[in-house]
């Protein structure tokens, strides 16, 4: 099993494992703790009390942070017609119908995010086993296939992130950089577990939201008091 190196062991040694931070406290410390040399992504893990196996307790949903992720999505509209100037006008950076289907399917997976409006899924749905994977493939319950291809690229670009619920019960999801204010990662944070405790699912039983991480890229977690969100 490989060692944590002598940075990350320093780390750990200014986290307080036998204790529940604040969410501000916690992000405060991930801050604190960071000692990579590039901006790292701070990302909120929560363990929910679901059964995933189950579809009636599947959580997933979206929601736009009010400060980003620091970076902007290169988005790709796949869609005909009219929607193709919308599309443009919106800020996509890429917009196509076949001849993007055709070109994913030669390899190039250039972009970050991808939109497609309903009309166009029966080419869309042939890139299932390439865009699926990726966790890149438009889905109605994500909005990523809609005929409003504006606000679906502008909710984009504007920092909207995916929430789903892994088969071990577990939600990670990105909430921006450790250069960012505290105050706006604790806005992102909150918005995010505030949309997941809402998304609780009517068949769940018991405790809902059972434990909350954060972290960096290369940090060691730190638990979060979830008392706060917690259904």
């Amino acid at each position: 099993m490989a060692k944590h190196g002598k940075k990350y062991r320093a780390a750990l040694a200014k986290v307080d494992r036998n204790r529940k931070y604040s969410l501000e406290e916690g992000l405060a410390k991930i801050k604190e703790i960071s000692f990579a040399r590039f901006d790292e992504t701070v990302e909120l893990t929560v363990w929910l009390g679901v059964d995933p196996r189950k579809a009636d307790q599947l959580v997933r949903g979206t929601v736009v942070l009010p400060h980003g992720l620091g970076k902007t999505k290169r988005v790709l509209v796949i869609t005909q017609g009219e929607k193709i100037k919308e599309a443009e006008e919106a800020g996509a950076d890429y917009v196509g119908g076949e001849e993007m289907v055709e070109r994913i399917k030669s390899g190039w997976l250039d972009f970050d995010a991808v939109i497609a409006t309903p009309d166009v899924m029966r080419m869309v749905g042939q890139l299932g086993k390439i865009l699926g994977p990726r966790g890149l493939m438009p889905n109605p319950k994500t909005g990523t296939v809609t005929f409003d291809v504006r606000t679906a690229v502008q909710e984009t670009k504007a920092g909207k992130v995916e929430y789903r619920v892994d088969k071990t019960g577990v939600i990670h999801v990105p909430i921006g950089k450790v250069s960012f204010e505290t105050e706006k990662l604790h806005e992102n944070a909150r918005v995010l577990l505030e949309a997941v405790a809402r998304a609780k699912p009517a068949a769940a039983k018991g405790r809902y939201m059972k434990k909350v991480w954060l972290s960096a890229t290369m940090t060691p977690s730190v638990v979060v008091d979830e008392t706060a969100y917690a259904r």
